[in-house]
């Protein structure tokens, strides 16, 4: 069973495909990637997106596709404008990173050193640790993402009296009060407020002549309006049924934390600034606006296992193979710069619930192709072993191949839970066969694990294999009594 929110939304919307940049790299590549996101949009129900690529220093491919506007179809445009968001602490990390270039302070200090009117326990805090969300302070918002009172002295005084959620280096905690935080040492170190510093020093510099800070409020020409599937319940994150119009006020005072709207091409425009020292001038300010923070544990903490560290408000994609610095915001829009592949990659959707950041490695592979997943991309060593083997036998004999390795290779390890995300990643290939090979290698392995058989069942379902679907599912019922998904299928499968 894999674990998701269904996602049945009744909408009717225009997923128009716009025509291709003229800077594509060559037709084969653009058409795959638009079809790619063609069908992405359709399957998550994504209204509008735009796409910006930059290889070697340039924009290779920009373009767009669907609708800025459910209600009038309003298409999109490559001036449509999106809201990044949470992507806007990266613009924030690139502000200090200039600030510390001239001397005006360094990302160690103790945030003491800039702020008067802290708690004694925040006073060693640095601007680092506010930055990598692992500082342990309050938050300064609700679980429904709502400021602690209606204004910002009233909520940063409420904040202050709260507690340390965590010794500060513990853990990573995404946060927004460091943010502020920040913000505040922006104003007094440049002698301006930060909104203004970075529109001088980072907007004008690179040319961004639409992008601008906003929110739900203001009047944005060209806007391609938000929509949401997200809703919290319990205090978490679920993905509704229904789509529905999302508004969004950010104060100004909290637009460090969240606040830029932009576009595709001229995100790009700031990418390419950036790596070619216009932004930043010294060479090793990448290095250190990109270097992820480590724990106390010696670890790096980030929101999941793809997105697994955090740097200067750039979200870190730390692996051995293609690591990324990858900025994500509001669950609808992202930009990964692979800077060893010398690729970057923009997308930018009004969808709250998109998630760019999981496919933007899909779009990565069609420029660098052992990124795709298909050639084996995001595998562990020992499931890449398998792969390769499996693929010279039609994935026939896996049980067999899999013993062989583990008998050549004491470190040979297959984890129950890779090969239940490897098969569904073949079965979002449209490879059900070899799929279902897999999940029943998977069952061979784990035979004590009900969703083993859960995955499996599912699988001979969807081949047509009633019988043995209903006895999969029976047997990962008697093996998990809570899982009510084989209940359901035994059911319907039985009234078939």
């Amino acid at each position: 069973m894999k674990f998701f929110s269904p996602k049945s939304l009744v909408i009717l919307f225009v997923l128009s495909l716009v025509s291709i940049s003229a800077h594509s790299q060559n037709q084969m590549a653009t058409d795959s990637i638009d079809l790619f996101l063609k069908d992405k949009m359709e399957q998550l129900h994504i209204p509008g997106l735009q796409i910006a690529v930059v290889q070697h220093g340039k924009i290779v491919k920009q373009t767009h596709y669907g609708v800025a506007n459910i209600e009038n179809s309003v298409t999109v445009t490559d001036q449509s404008m999106f809201s990044i968001n949470s992507c806007t602490k990266a613009f924030v990390g690139v502000a200090i990173m200039q600030l510390q270039e001239e001397g005006k302070l360094n990302i160690n200090d103790p945030i003491s050193k800039y702020i008067d009117d802290l708690p004694v326990a925040w006073k060693a805090v640095t601007i680092k640790q506010l930055f990598a969300n692992i500082s342990g302070l309050a938050n300064i918002i609700d679980e429904r993402e709502n400021l602690l009172a209606d204004t910002e002295n009233g909520s940063w005084e409420k904040v202050k009296t709260l507690p340390m959620e965590f010794n500060t280096g513990d853990h990573f905690s995404y946060n927004q009060t460091g943010y502020v935080i920040i913000g505040k040492i922006i104003n007094k170190v440049s002698g301006m407020h930060f909104t203004k510093f970075i529109e001088d020093r980072q907007f004008k510099v690179a040319g961004m002549k639409q992008t601008r800070f906003g929110d739900s409020n203001d009047i944005i020409p060209h806007s391609a309006g938000a929509y949401t599937t997200q809703d919290v319940v319990n205090g978490r994150w679920i993905t509704t049924d229904e789509i529905r119009s999302s508004y969004a006020k950010f104060p100004e005072f909290f637009r460090t934390c969240t606040g830029i709207i932009s576009t595709s091409g001229e995100i790009a425009q700031w990418i390419i600034a950036l790596q070619n020292g216009v932004l930043l001038k010294q060479k090793t300010s990448l290095d250190v606006l990109w270097q992820p923070a480590i724990l106390n544990n010696g670890r790096v903490g980030g929101f999941n296992k793809l997105v697994n560290g955090y740097a200067l408000g750039w979200p870190t994609v730390t692996r051995e193979e293609h690591p990324a610095f990858g900025p994500i915001g509001g669950m609808r829009s992202a930009f990964f710069v692979y800077p060893k592949d010398d690729l970057s990659i923009v997308v930018l959707t009004n969808l709250q619930g998109a998630n760019p950041e999981w496919f933007i490695d899909e779009i990565a592979g069609y420029y660098i192709p052992a990124i795709k997943e298909s050639n084996g991309f995001g595998l562990s060593p020992s499931l890449k072993k398998l792969r390769k083997e499996l693929m010279k036998q039609h994935y026939n004999n896996a049980l067999k191949i899999a013993e062989s390795l583990k008998k050549s290779d004491s470190g040979f390890v297959l984890g129950e839970n890779e090969l239940n995300d490897f098969g569904y990643k073949l079965l979002g290939e449209k490879k059900q066969i070899e799929a279902l090979k897999i999940f029943k290698l998977n069952v061979d392995l784990y035979p004590k694990s009900g969703n083993t058989y859960d995955s499996y069942a599912e699988t001979l379902a969807g081949l047509g294999n009633k019988k043995e679907a209903i006895k999969n599912y029976k047997t990962a019922f008697q093996l998990n009594p809570k899982n009510t998904n084989a209940q359901q299928q035994i059911k319907k499968l039985e009234s078939m």
